[in-house]
């Protein structure tokens, strides 16, 4: 099975005995609220279900001391009173004689989770549990966190799986001090957390919650804060934190192993958060997480106190760990201004530490002897003539390959060696040969056999895709005639169904001319030499030269875009010449399959059957491979992103970084209620 679910009823038995108002919102209800609705969407069966084991007093003191491990462990024999006037020595914590038994439960789930993960037996998975953890401190309990279950998790995997880099990323409402605390020294652990904060006037006041707490001694800059200073964040917002701050800097990290504290008291609804992100947003924000180390990500359980949003939120996040699509998000997507100042100020006190944020803000008039590394990447080049038969006939294996849920592998392509992954078929059924003799009348480099059979394909595999049948595909076009081809393409999706289309095209690809700028489709060129936006939906931006300058075009750039367009159907041509490397055709697919609900198209050059193989598992949602070492933009490439983000923001507000200079420094609030700028 793909995702783990991990869990235990006994965690139910931690609850309150005595009245509290603070306390009393975490409850054994909270778990069974996810559980039930995990169930009733059928999600639980589709998981390997394991039954979460006791951490041992070894693996506790993997973060905590000893001391405050026998003090939890006398909790199971003392009375109510006993037990009262002990949780009132700490601030927002309650006990039960059963805390120690849940607590345990808690942090083995955690350790059982990183286990499967990192063994192969599951891609990734979800740790349900109780009590939370991110609070918990070395030898304290603290905001109804008794032992730090994700804090254990990633040291037990320093440890005894021998990983050196570790991304938590923290999405509760609450600060994960406990977290900051154990790694705030330790350049093994990135850590990301978003808070609730209001200029430290929101729970837990700390000083050290703020943007410029970047951690001490060799772990600075390895603490990354977003607090946000107002209430009402939403989906826009936290689409922009990742976009713009922790994804450039999770991919220069490059990350063995994603650990998520997820609480969901930062969705719609909460009382604690009161902020306005819908569940859906938590299934994009996995993907996104998902295209990082390997897909190996383990999310953990921490707050959520409005039953209903907690639940569905939970049932998002495991949707897209079983590579579900994410569903769309509604309404049009601008982060508020306060949520730009704090990405601003984030980013402001990072850049120090990291190129990612660096090469976005650098002067690109300095010498690149000093300021850039060089590595540039080497381009891909076409195979001699005597390969390109043997090159056509393996990549028929891959022609018109369809992602399905849940069809097994099926290959039956003349090359044995190519192995379709799990869950993508090979299509041999085509569109009927006079629809596509009615298409290739318009366009006589269609006339050719060659052609009509692999526009016959396209045809087939895109109304599968835009009629619910099919997820996402591969076709392979002659490249004589893929201009003509990605043409009918886009005309084909625009009279069957898609109300918005997202081009990509890389090489030489010129846009159609027939083509206009009614918003339904937008061309995102990725070729040549200049930067330029022809309008807001004609856009061209050169192929960056380095791993870094991708980076940044794709989630500074190519994401943006595409979240704020909001496309049913993304096509992604790789043309004559595209210059694309295959692990970074790969990232750029991956990605692309979020914003799009997982429909995306991609055509390949018949001579490229390596790229269509490695393409073909990312469409079903694995995890594209790494893009090796990152290497700094060229001043080059920092300038052409730049130029283009200052054409284009005013039309696509998902691309700030900042707020707008005409904005001034007067937040745009009601009542301390984050609202979209105008």
């Amino acid at each position: 099975m793909w995702t783990a679910l991990v869990y235990h009823e006994d965690m139910m038995g931690h609850e309150l005995l005595w009245d509290d108002p603070e306390c009393k919102i975490e409850g054994p209800q909270r778990l069974s609220a996810a559980l039930d609705r995990l169930r009733q969407c059928g999600l639980e069966q589709r998981c390997l279900q394991l039954s979460a084991r006791e951490a041992s007093e070894a693996e506790l003191g993997l973060v905590h001391s000893p001391e405050y491990i026998a003090l939890i462990h006398g909790t199971q024999v003392l009375g109510k009173e006993e037990l009262q006037e002990l949780s009132g020595q700490y601030d927002a914590v309650y006990f039960h004689p059963s805390t120690f038994h849940c607590a345990r439960l808690a942090a083995g789930a955690a350790l059982q989770l990183v286990d499967a993960v990192l063994t192969g037996a599951v891609h990734n998975g979800l740790a349900l549990v109780r009590p939370p953890g991110h609070h918990s401190q070395r030898a304290a309990a603290n905001g109804f966190c008794v032992f730090n279950n994700v804090a254990i998790a990633a040291e037990h995997a320093k440890q005894k799986h021998g990983l050196c880099r570790i991304l938590i990323v923290d999405w509760d409402i609450h600060h994960g001090q406990g977290i900051q605390y154990i790694f705030e020294d330790d350049p093994s652990v990135l850590y990301f957390s978003w808070h609730r904060y209001e200029h430290g006037r929101f729970w837990p006041f700390l000083r050290e919650s703020n943007a410029d707490a970047v951690g001490q001694g060799r772990g600075r800059g390895f603490t990354v804060n977003l607090p946000w200073n107002q209430v009402g964040m939403g989906n826009a917002d936290y689409m922009a934190a990742f976009l713009h701050l922790l994804l450039p800097l999770a991919f220069e990290f490059d990350p063995e192993l994603v650990l998520v504290s997820a609480g969901f008291d930062s969705a719609i609804g909460d009382p604690e958060g009161q902020m306005q992100a819908t569940p859906e947003c938590f299934a994009h924000l996995t993907q996104l997480l998902q295209v990082l180390a390997g897909g190996r990500v383990c999310a953990v359980l921490e707050g959520g106190y409005h039953l209903e949003s907690l639940a569905e939120s939970v049932c998002m996040t495991v949707q897209a760990l079983l590579g579900d699509p994410a569903p769309l998000l509604l309404g049009p997507l601008m982060p508020c201004q306060s949520a730009l100042e704090s990405i601003q100020s984030v980013r402001a006190v990072q850049a120090p530490h990291w190129l990612s944020l660096q090469q976005q803000d650098v002067d690109p008039a300095l010498s690149p002897s000093t300021h850039f590394l060089e590595g540039r990447l080497l381009p891909v080049l076409p195979g001699d003539p005597a390969c390109k038969a043997e090159a056509s006939a393996v990549l028929s294996s891959l022609l018109g390959q369809l992602y399905l849920h849940p069809t097994p592998a099926v290959c039956n392509g003349p090359d044995a060696t190519l192995v379709l992954p799990r869950d993508v078929i090979y299509q041999e059924e085509s569109a009927p040969r006079e629809e596509a003799e009615t298409w290739a009348r318009l366009r006589a480099s269609l006339a050719q056999d060659e052609a009509l059979t692999a526009l016959m394909k396209l045809l087939y595999l895109l109304d599968g895709i835009l009629d619910g049948q099919v997820s996402s595909g591969i076709v392979a076009t002659p490249a004589s005639t893929a201009v003509a081809i990605l043409n009918v393409a886009i005309q084909r999706g625009l009279s069957h169904g898609a109300q918005r289309l997202f081009c990509v095209a890389l090489g030489q690809l010129d846009r159609p001319p027939d083509l206009t700028d009614d918003g339904r489709t937008f061309w995102l060129s990725i070729r040549g030499k200049e930067a330029a936006a022809f309008s807001a939906f004609h856009v061209s931006t050169p192929l960056p030269g380095t791993s870094g300058g991708f980076l940044s075009c794709i989630v500074g750039l190519v994401l943006p875009l595409a979240y704020g367009f909001q496309p049913d159907l993304v096509l992604v041509a790789l043309g004559p010449a595209h210059g694309l490397q295959g692990p970074h055709a790969a990232l750029l697919a991956a990605v692309l399959r979020v914003p799009a609900r997982g429909r995306v198209l991609v055509l390949v050059e018949e001579s490229e059957p390596q790229l269509a193989g490695m393409l073909a598992p990312v469409l079903r949602g694995e995890a594209p491979p790494s893009l090796g070492p990152f290497l700094m933009a060229s001043p080059e490439d920092v300038q052409a992103l730049r130029s283009l983000r200052g054409q284009l923001e005013p039309q696509w507000k998902m691309l700030q970084v900042a707020v707008p200079l005409s904005s001034g420094n007067v937040e745009s609030t009601t009542a301390g209620m984050c609202t979209p700028q105008k």
